[in-house]
């Protein structure tokens, strides 16, 4: 009989992660999955992300993902990608990433969890790769044994690009309070069809899901998609205060950070010392630290570049900035001294561990 540990190791992002295996979900969607080395297990909010440095030509690269996984099943985490035509880092995991290879990850991070949003019903609203916060959040559920309530609205251009329908529909088969309902832009050959087809509306959504005035919502997909499923809310009187949603693009300027009221000037100047690199660089206030960095030959990991993914935190030791994120460092982070290097702005001279 194995006895079982005295103490959890948990793994942080100060170890690498070694991918085990890869799944085809969908075409060009894989699913990958990590275990740390050193056998540490993995504590994370379902829905939350982590981002991933993919050696591709040329240097590094950092890429943002949402764990698909479930914090409940903690011995792996996994992430499930989708490769577009104009793809770098996703392609190269498609075409190289296999069992053995070792990348350095940042995180978990982010704050799209139902952790965060305590409610009796939801409804989750997704498209594309975008399921896969959704797919962790019902995992948990499912994992929690108990009888959640929970819609969830899926959308594909097509049933064969459902990605998770049949582990989907799996659980949903063995618990009540899953309702899955598929909409898809149009069929497949030879394969009847007999769920949702067209693009997700109002009418749709309320069919789906009759009692969605009542329902926490969340929703992930292209920002596009996004939008319209806010208007579709919004034109229904839904109390968006209860909405929610998750994008690794910039955000929309009605829906994006309000910064304080600071002017930079072009014309000032501004004094960053990398002290780590031992690096001064002279530069305007309206230049980011990250881009005074790059300018310097200095290699700042940095993902989404507008303060969502928190890749480029570093930490300020001395002077001020002006930063203006978008939900990716915390305010506990902020009081320490940490800063986003991709929104922060210098004042005067700072001083950076960097």
């Amino acid at each position: 009989m194995t006895s079982l540990p005295q103490s959890i190791a948990y793994w942080s992002d100060s170890e690498p992660l070694e991918c085990v295996s890869s799944l085809p979900e969908a075409p060009n969607v894989v699913t990958f999955t990590f275990q740390a080395p050193s056998g540490a297990l993995f504590h994370f909010k379902p829905g939350q992300f982590i981002t991933l440095e993919l050696p591709v030509p040329g240097g590094p690269l950092h890429r943002t993902y949402t764990v698909s996984s479930s914090p409940s099943r903690p011995t792996s985490l996994t992430v499930t990608v989708k490769a577009q035509n104009a793809s770098l880092g996703t392609r190269w995991m498609l075409d190289h990433l296999r069992p053995g290879v070792r990348l350095k990850a940042t995180g978990p991070g982010g704050s799209f969890s139902y952790f965060d949003h305590p409610a009796e019903k939801y409804l989750f609203i997704s498209a594309g790769s975008g399921i896969t916060p959704m797919m962790s959040m019902i995992t948990h559920m499912y994992d929690a044994g108990r009888d959640p309530d929970v819609v969830f609205v899926n959308c594909a251009r097509r049933p064969s690009e459902i990605i998770f329908r049949e582990r989907l529909e799996h659980m949903a088969s063995r618990i009540t309070g899953i309702e899955l309902a598929w909409v898809i832009e149009e069929t497949d050959r030879y394969q009847p069809w007999t769920g949702y087809r067209g693009t997700l509306n109002q009418l749709i959504l309320g069919l789906a899901a009759p009692d969605y005035l009542d329902r926490e919502v969340f929703c992930c997909g292209p920002e596009p998609f996004m939008t319209a499923v806010r208007e579709a809310l919004a034109g229904l009187g839904f109390d968006m205060v209860h909405y929610h949603q998750e994008s690794f693009h910039a955000p929309l300027p009605e829906t994006g950070y309000v910064p304080e009221d600071v002017t930079l000037d072009e014309e000032a100047k501004a004094v960053i010392e990398f002290v780590s690199s031992g690096v001064t660089v002279e530069c305007s206030e309206t230049e980011t630290l990250l881009g005074a960095a790059r300018t310097a030959g200095l290699a700042i990991p940095s993902g989404c570049t507008f303060g969502v993914c928190g890749t480029c935190k570093i930490k300020k030791t001395e002077g001020q900035v002006h930063m203006v994120h978008n939900g990716g460092i915390t305010d506990e982070d902020i009081a320490e001294g940490y800063i986003l290097a991709c929104c922060s702005n210098p004042i005067g001279k700072v001083k950076v561990e960097a």
